[in-house]
């Protein structure tokens, strides 16, 4: 089935669009609250930095969304049925995430049992917000409009990123974590209403008779379907590849803060160029792989960014010959982010493509972590490889690590079509008896 065409200004001025801006907002704003600016709170509130380690693993729900996923796609809610399958699962999730930072604020880690429970319970919502709005951004709109959409929810992400790292650490400075929290909750409400004033899109909702033919239709339905589309070792070499296509990125993340350090910036200076100056490079990289995606097509998009994601890499190696010195410093961080921008939103298109519809939410909560899951077992491990081979030698090889993706590519291309999922369904259709 080709694809239809569509202009830059066509797809980035549908209200979709504007939507998915203020749904990347709600996406991001809870994952350094639980996170990076939570650890800040607790150290300062006097919490053993084993403990502060333990209250991290809030984060892997990330990791495992994808098990409580077929609910968010079979599921109706009673009492908001009305809002439509997608818009009543977000609603329920932010108002849930909305109560457990007003909670965390009123019992402070002074309770600490309660309070980890509270953030325990803003990570599940926070990532179940992630499944809606993904399922949600790949029903409102076509294959080719996605780029678009996955470039405006990147900066509603990074800017919530911004409220939740730069701008509440600056506020803590000066008022107690406690009301930082409650004016990160406040921040919710307007997202909120943009979830009331939002369309729902269509839903591909199949009603099973009783509850076997619900769980095998909500759970083994989403596996036996991938895998009836791409066959055998086809299957299993594309999830391969999704699990390593960003993994030179993923690599050196762990690793990127204690260079900085080793490398004799200030964290004054880590912040303005990092945390600030990257994050607009970021947005920035974000819309030009979005335009690339209309322009250039799905799948060269995304191979452009592996490339240069993996390329990008190599910057560091200047750093690391020029320790201390800030223009060297801005155009690292520079090529970083622009780079990761452009990749992170050919990536959402090119996932997103992958997707059957009836399956959407369970579909992508899968693909997304089987994306991330790599680079956090590695992130372990490579502080023994810098030990092992050395900054300079840890850059090459992370730059190196991209070349089985770019393998895996070049064999997939002609044998997965992107954005033809009609015609792999009457395929699979005609084979059945």
């Amino acid at each position: 089935m080709p694809e239809k065409s569509v202009s830059l200004r066509q797809a980035f001025a549908q209200p979709a669009a504007l939507v998915m801006f203020f749904f990347g907002f709600t996406s991001g704003l809870p994952f350094l609250l639980v996170g990076g600016t939570l650890s800040a709170w607790l150290r300062d509130s006097g919490v053993s930095l084993e403990s502060i380690g333990l209250i991290s693993y809030a984060t892997l729900t990330y990791s495992f969304k994808f098990l409580w996923a077929p609910l968010l796609d079979h599921m109706r809610l009673p009492g908001l049925a009305r809002l439509g399958q997608r818009r009543s699962w977000l609603l329920l999730a932010q108002l849930l995430l909305l109560a457990s930072l007003v909670g965390m604020s009123l019992l402070t880690p002074g309770q600490l049992s309660l309070f980890v429970f509270l953030v325990f319970l803003a990570a599940f919502a926070g990532a179940t917000q992630d499944v809606v709005v993904d399922a949600y951004r790949i029903e409102i709109a076509p294959v080719e409009a996605q780029g678009a959409l996955a470039a405006t929810y990147t900066l509603g992400y990074r800017l919530a990123l911004l409220a939740s790292g730069a701008l509440a650490l600056i506020l803590a400075d000066h008022m107690a974590w406690s009301v930082v929290y409650q004016l990160m909750a406040v921040l919710l409400v307007a997202v909120i209403i943009a979830t009331l004033m939002a369309r729902e899109p269509e839903h591909q909702r199949i009603a099973s008779t009783d509850i076997g033919a619900s769980l095998r239709d909500g759970v083994i339905g989403p596996f036996v379907d991938f895998f009836q589309r791409y066959r055998g070792m086809l299957g299993v070499a594309l999830l391969l590849f999704i699990g390593l296509f960003k993994i030179s990125d993923q690599m050196l993340g762990v690793m990127a803060m204690p260079f900085y350090l080793d490398s004799g910036f200030t964290k004054t200076e880590i912040g303005a160029v990092s945390k600030i100056f990257g994050v607009w490079i970021g947005i920035a990289g974000a819309f030009i792989g979005g335009a690339s995606v209309v322009r250039l097509g799905i799948e060269r998009s995304l191979f452009i960014g592996i490339l240069i994601g993996g390329v990008s890499n190599l910057l560091y190696l200047l750093l690391a010959m020029h320790p201390g010195n800030i223009v060297f410093f801005t155009l690292v961080i520079s090529g970083e982010n622009l780079a990761g921008g452009f990749l992170g939103t050919a990536a959402v298109a090119w996932l997103s493509a992958l997707v059957n519809r009836r399956y959407t939410a369970t579909q992508y909560a899968l693909f997304s972590s089987l994306v991330t899951l790599p680079g956090k077992l590695i992130g372990g491990l490579s502080g023994f490889m810098v030990t092992a081979m050395g900054y300079q030698g840890f850059f090459i090889f992370s730059t190196l690590a991209v070349l089985p993706a770019i393998a895996l590519f070049a064999w997939l291309r002609p044998r997965v079509t992107v954005g033809d999922e009609q015609a792999h369904a009457e395929a699979v259709k005609e084979e059945q008896p």
